[in-house]
């Protein structure tokens, strides 16, 4: 187990070293999921997975929760890059929009999430998935509530 004191980093250093370090003994839905970090920046996460037969719906593609998921960690990250120290946030609302289905067999799916306001206590942001061939599969927005130190 990691003996980094997250409640010591900003978000962005936070997100910075989930990116470099790929844990992989710290349970999350990211790993869960398979999900990797492909780039951080402040207001902004690129995160992917790849399909599998286990991401299906009943009709035998990927289930709309996992499009879901990949953006609400997405754009929750970009917010969370904005904060400081000991700050959190959690996703008040989340909206998104399906436009294509996505295969299960292995194709990988790219969110990005980016930050539009980032107040002192909400924050927005917007997000799409697209597939290999960067088509548009879902494109979502959310609110988070920013939480103090205190919660």
């Amino acid at each position: 187990m990691s003996t980094t004191d997250f409640a010591a980093l900003s978000g962005l250093e936070l997100m910075r070293w989930v990116q470099k370090e790929r844990p992989t003994d710290i349970p999350s839905i990211g790993r869960l999921l398979g999900m990797r970090f492909d780039e951080v920046d402040h207001g902004r996460i690129v995160v992917s997975l790849d399909t599998r037969p286990d991401f299906a719906n009943p009709l035998g593609t990927v289930h709309g929760g996992i499009a879901a998921t990949l953006l609400d960690s997405a754009m929750g990250c970009a917010v969370h890059t904005t904060l400081p120290a000991g700050v959190g946030y959690t996703t008040l609302e989340l909206k998104v929009n399906y436009i294509r289905a996505a295969r299960t067999d292995g194709q990988t799916l790219t969110a990005e999430g980016t930050v539009i306001h980032a107040g002192r206590r909400t924050a927005t942001a917007e997000g799409k998935v697209l597939d290999e061939q960067g088509k548009l599969i879902a494109h979502a927005t959310t609110t988070c509530l920013i939480l103090g130190p205190n919660g």
